[in-house]
């Protein structure tokens, strides 16, 4: 069972009984008739005491008036008893107990059934198990889960710049991060990664790695998505029949931004994989970053099974104001503090959508809406967490 964990549920899970079987206590104390505690302080002879797990036979069969049973919290309440006093409003002595709170029907017992009915629908098929949904399958003797397998992604990285993280970059040469930092976002959203040989800039290079790339379930290309002259990823697209769905998001970081299948095959030689779905990422770092989570991980999740979730927003006051220009969606990267109603944040310095250090630091992103350039400090504002 422990192997789902993460992974999209691909059958659905019912009740095998009631839950709870029985009425349940609450909590520890006395179950006893709630009529009985009319004149305050009352005392009730205690007739039993029922733990959880508790065997049928040291169950009383029936709580009578001026009675009451010592219960403890998961315990089955005997029948006649239709409420539970919390053991801090009793004081006992011997088989005597003082009550000194007035109880009414039904406080502090969970009724039979009142979770889940035997044969509701408990988990749904599409769902990702959390720790939650395997303690729940656990507690209806799913000891085995069927599961959809996890799609393959495709990493590229594409540049005449990049060199491998263990080369020494020349002058004018940069380490390739993106393959990594992408490699744990595919993971984090529950794929396969698949990581390519960086491709150069040429058409050649380019087009033999993304032919390799198609045959995953999905393709994540980083650069070569702008207008540049050696920006040559959509042309290569096009040369392998894609149908682009969009092309340029009006976010920042992130604008030039593709989306599209290949839809015939790319070569003699080979065919596109079952999906043969593409995204053309920018190269920045933090641009890369950003774009796959607000396009790339959903597009994983259907891929993987899971039902549509809408991305999830947090709201912060904002420590300092922030001042931008008009017209973009922007996701800057941010510092997200304090506790409860009392949460912050703050926007990290940094140096454009190249600065890997600076995002490094943040552990969200501000949202700054596209027709706001500025934000006063102290206002509400969204926050994307990473």
């Amino acid at each position: 069972m422990l192997a789902a964990a993460g992974r999209v549920l691909a059958e659905p899970v019912l009740a095998d009984r009631d839950f709870p079987p029985f009425p349940r206590s609450a909590r520890d104390g006395c179950a006893v008739r709630a009529v009985d505690l009319t004149n305050l302080p009352a005392t009730l002879k205690v007739i039993a005491e029922v733990r959880a797990g508790a065997p049928a036979h040291e169950i009383p069969k029936l709580i009578a008036h001026g009675q009451c049973a010592a219960i403890m919290t998961g315990a089955p309440v005997p029948e006649g008893a239709d409420a539970v006093v919390m053991v801090e409003h009793t004081s006992r002595r011997g088989d005597q107990v003082t009550i000194e709170r007035v109880a009414t029907s039904g406080d502090n017992i969970v009724p039979r059934g009142a979770e889940a009915r035997q044969g509701s629908l408990l988990l749904e098929r599409g769902q990702r198990l959390n720790e939650a949904a395997i303690g729940l399958a656990a507690s209806v003797g799913k000891s085995r889960l069927t599961v959809y397998s996890r799609p393959r992604v495709a990493i590229l990285a594409t540049g005449d710049e990049l060199v491998e993280i263990v080369a020494a970059p020349g002058p004018t040469q940069i380490r390739n991060s993106n393959t990594y930092s992408l490699a744990v976002q595919v993971q984090n959203a529950g794929a396969q990664s698949v990581l390519l040989p960086t491709a150069r800039d040429s058409v050649q290079s380019l087009r033999c790695s993304i032919e390799e790339g198609l045959q995953s379930d999905l393709l994540l290309i980083t650069g070569g998505v702008s207008v540049g002259r050696y920006d040559l990823v959509e042309q290569v697209l096009s040369d392998l029949h894609a149908d682009f769905f969009f092309t340029g998001a009006e976010i920042q970081p992130g604008r030039p931004i593709v989306f599209g299948r290949c839809s015939s095959p790319a070569s003699a030689s080979t065919k596109p994989g079952p999906g043969a779905h593409f995204f053309g990422l920018p190269g920045n770092p933090v641009s890369t970053m950003v774009t796959f989570e607000l396009f790339a991980r959903p597009m994983i999740e259907a891929l993987s099974g899971q039902f549509f979730r809408p991305l999830r927003f947090l709201h912060a006051h904002l420590k300092s104001e922030i001042r931008v220009k008009p017209g973009l969606r922007r996701f800057l990267p941010a510092l997200l503090s304090g506790e409860f109603e009392n949460a912050e944040v703050e926007r990290i310095s940094w140096q454009g959508s190249g600065d890997l250090a600076a995002t490094a630091r943040a552990n969200c992103y501000v949202v700054i809406p596209p027709d706001r350039d500025l934000i006063a400090a102290g206002e509400w504002i969204a926050v994307l967490p990473r």
